[in-house]
């Protein structure tokens, strides 16, 4: 589960958003959740943190409705107006790629 030699697919709505370094930020996150067994099922979710310092934002990942959770923090230094926003993003593994996009409650909420 989440091979990292998979392909990565970020969908253009998460690139609209979410700042480049913060995109790889979770994929690094992901990443160490990984090493560290701590990754139970094949769909994480990212909640971002309202809190932030000038050069850390966090992230809570999320697995199996909330049943599995840890907060994580990513350096990042630039604009962080997508704060605050309530959104969440969702990593999914597949057969052949890896694939991050926002979640289906965010849209809902636009609507």
């Amino acid at each position: 589960m989440f091979e990292f030699t998979k392909k990565r697919r970020v969908a253009d709505e998460v690139k609209e958003i979410i700042p480049q370094p913060v995109i790889d930020g979770i994929w690094q996150t992901l990443k160490k959740m990984k090493a560290d067994k701590l990754v139970v099922s094949p769909v994480v979710a990212f909640v971002f943190s309202d809190d932030y310092t000038e050069d850390t934002i966090y992230v809570m990942g999320l697995q199996n409705s909330g049943a599995v959770a840890k907060e994580y923090d990513i350096a990042y230094k630039g604009e962080k107006k997508f704060l605050g926003q309530g959104t969440i993003i969702v990593i999914k593994d597949k057969p052949k790629t890896m694939s991050m996009s926002i979640s289906e409650l965010n849209k809902q909420s636009k609507e």
